[in-house]
């Protein structure tokens, strides 16, 4: 890869202060957790890095908890209610993808205002960002809600499993709002540099719908036993829970963003600012999420044993790059409050540097995946031919690790710029114009089966990284205003 130089991988030190050393290692990291009033702007980028990413892998983790805990006690329900939270959830995945590509567009906004040293306006595009969230939650709940037994159906439900789930996909569409917004505000949190603050509400919302969930499922006691709808109910409780936190957190003295009354109120300026980059933000979402929908039906012509083993293996693989999106998370934190500042050489150092931690942990993961992909795949499958395409899967595409480290980075870092249309045309460029004909050739055409899709995915893994430096050297997202 001749466009990445060993100049631009920086091995950060951070600067000798109280948390230098092992010992200072911990210190940071509790740090972390804590939360601080570090400036992103002028302390250590290496310390910065670290500051911002530890509470927001730990805020990727909590997230997916709250599916695992519902899958976990639903299952004891029987099949039907396994089917209603999984049918639904492949309908909440565009709800998702809504959520983060709003998040993408508020945090790069409140990141800019905070790097410019301007709370007041910051606030301001924070309200801004949460009324159109609120606006577009309101218009979901109200159809999905309504229309929770046909979309069921659509989505290929049988009788019993619309008639024991239509009230469970009824409740979570009709409280949509409380994914939108916990999304959304912690992006803005994210952006004032609070990351601490959006990882312990996560932690709230994921307690109170761990304790309640099989409460109000089983009903033990003065609970209701409401089956798979006491799930959802718990869910959401928990999660609106989180939202009220962050409500109030948001009104608290001392914040690094504070919203009072006068930031209320509708600013179409701001507004418009938040609707083009949170569009373009989502379209970019999309378009990878509906990548994989696609690999996935390449992948059905070779039969059950190919998707299940695809399956387990991408699993498995998503959720070893968690921290690697709290530190592409972190890094896009950095490029906002430095670009704010008329800082973009440190912005960009920034980036270097946290794309150098990303290549150190995903290449480690990868090295694992290669070597110990057979004892991993063990503990999910006992199926020979099931465990040999998980096999291949994991340590295929971890060949790719060392370079996506990089373009997970980097386009994150494109988005907190805000220029938010560079990596949505790098992702249709990577993932649909070269991804999914090349993994269609490789396996129909080139003799690899199932494993053409691998070779794929690992040989885009690694272009996308290619492509966002080209782009990324030629430094035009310095000059991108918000």
């Amino acid at each position: 890869m001749s466009t990445i130089h060993e100049s631009d991988l920086p091995k950060p030190k951070l600067a000798p202060t109280a948390v230098d050393g092992p010992r200072g290692d911990w210190a940071t990291i509790r740090e972390a957790i804590r939360g601080s009033s570090l400036d992103y702007t002028t302390a250590p980028i290496g310390q910065c890095i670290v500051m911002l990413a530890v509470p927001m892998v730990m805020e990727m983790a909590m997230e997916s908890i709250f599916v695992v805990a519902d899958v976990f006690w639903v299952a004891h329900l029987g099949a039907n209610a396994v089917a209603t939270v999984g049918l639904t959830e492949s309908m909440l995945t565009l709800i998702y993808s809504l959520a983060m590509g709003l998040s993408i567009g508020a945090m790069a906004l409140v990141a800019r205002r905070i790097g410019e040293g301007d709370p007041d306006r910051a606030a301001r595009a924070g309200v801004q960002a949460i009324v159109l969230g609120m606006l577009i939650s309101l218009l979901i709940a109200i159809v999905g809600a309504w229309n929770a037994p046909q979309l069921l159906r659509l989505m290929g439900a049988s009788d019993e499993v619309v008639a024991t789930g239509s009230t469970y996909t009824r409740v979570m569409m009709g409280g949509n709002a409380t994914i939108v917004l916990l999304f959304l505000i912690n992006a803005v949190f994210r952006g004032a540099g609070d990351a601490a603050i959006a990882m312990r509400v996560l932690w709230i919302g994921n307690a109170i719908n761990i304790v309640l969930g099989p409460c109000l499922i089983f009903g033990p006691g003065p609970f209701p036993a409401l089956g798979v709808t006491g799930a959802a109910v718990a869910t959401n409780i928990g999660r609106g829970t989180a939202v009220v936190v962050q409500f109030l957190t948001l009104t608290r003295w001392g914040s690094r963003i504070r919203v009072t009354r006068r930031h209320l109120g509708f600013d179409p300026g701001t507004m418009g600012t938040v609707l083009r980059l949170s569009g373009s933000g989502t379209l970019q979402i999309l378009i990878a999420t509906a990548s994989y929908i696609a690999l996935v039906r390449i992948l059905s012509r070779f039969g059950s044993a190919a998707l299940a083993g695809y399956t387990i293996g991408i699993r498995l693989i998503i959720f070893a790059l968690l921290p690697s999106f709290g530190i592409s998370n972190a890094a896009a934190t950095m490029v906002g409050q430095n670009l704010g500042a008329k800082k973009p050489d440190r912005a960009e150092r920034a980036v270097w540097t946290a794309a150098f931690y990303n290549l150190v942990f995903l290449g480690a993961i990868g090295v694992l995946f290669l070597v110990g992909a057979r004892v991993i795949v063990a503990f999910f499958t006992t199926d020979p031919t099931v465990a040999s395409y998980a096999v291949s899967c994991l340590r295929i595409v971890s060949l790719g690790f060392v370079f996506y480290a990089y373009g997970m980075v980097l386009t994150q870092s494109f988005n907190g710029a805000g220029d938010t249309w560079t990596p949505t045309l790098i992702n249709l460029l990577v993932f649909w114009v070269i991804e999914l004909p090349l993994a269609w050739t490789l396996s129909h055409g080139g003799g690899f089966g199932a494993r053409g899709v691998f070779f794929a995915m690992a040989t885009c893994y690694s272009l996308l990284a290619v492509v966002s430096a080209i782009i990324f050297r030629q430094g035009k997202w310095k000059t991108k205003t918000v």
